[in-house]
């Protein structure tokens, strides 16, 4: 698990702009990226399975797996590797029982404190964060910092992926607090060249 969550891009078609999702993903696998998530906040549910499917396509055969955000639902309908859950969100423990022993659970912490309140034995991964002031999630949490990372590190021995407002300028600082591997939406979604941005994040975090 920890080797699949050194850089995954949360992949979301707000970013996207004219190019296609799927193309987007492709070319982030090729510059190294090794999980995708697949995050879309809006309400058309049909869309999401149509752009969910596509991605899958995209990721045939290159051992990366394909999480979902949030909808349970999606990940099952589409056969994803797994789901990833916020606080308020679907708990692990149901999400597990939908998805099946071999899925991937992520849960989303923001402070360590919720780290006591968690149903850590469904999870298989945390995504701690933000990390730094992030605008790709308007309703983010205030942000950790480091000091907040390696809290949550010291904590828990789950893997963890940070998340927010990571770049290549702090992304070697984050892994250096404890973090697994970073998560990343503009970074790379927002990059115009998306195989070399995802390939400069990788040599940054080394693995």
């Amino acid at each position: 698990m920890r080797e699949h969550l050194r850089l995954y891009l949360v992949a979301d078609p707000a970013f996207a702009g004219i190019r296609r999702l799927p193309d987007i993903v492709a070319a982030a696998v090729r510059g190294g990226v090794t999980m995708v998530q697949l995050r879309d906040k809006g309400d058309h549910v049909g869309r999401f399975v149509q752009e969910a499917r596509a991605v899958r396509q995209a990721l045939d055969g290159t051992g990366v797996p394909l999480i979902i955000n949030d909808r349970v639902d999606v990940a099952h309908a589409i056969g994803a590797d797994g789901a990833h859950l916020g606080q308020r969100d679907l708990p692990v423990r149901d999400a597990r029982r939908l998805l099946g022993p071999n899925a991937i659970i992520g849960l989303s912490i923001e402070q360590a404190a919720q780290l006591a309140h968690a149903d850590l034995a469904a999870v298989d991964y945390l995504g701690a964060g933000p990390v730094f002031a992030t605008t790709t999630k308007p309703d983010a949490a205030p942000p950790l910092g480091l000091d907040g990372l390696a809290a949550i590190r010291a904590a828990c021995n789950l893997p963890i992926v940070a998340i927010g407002g990571l770049s290549v300028d702090n992304a070697a600082g984050v892994i250096a607090a404890g973090a697994d591997g970073i998560a990343v939406v503009s970074a790379i979604m927002a990059a115009a060249d998306v195989a070399r941005a995802a390939a400069q994040l990788r040599t940054r975090i080394g693995g």
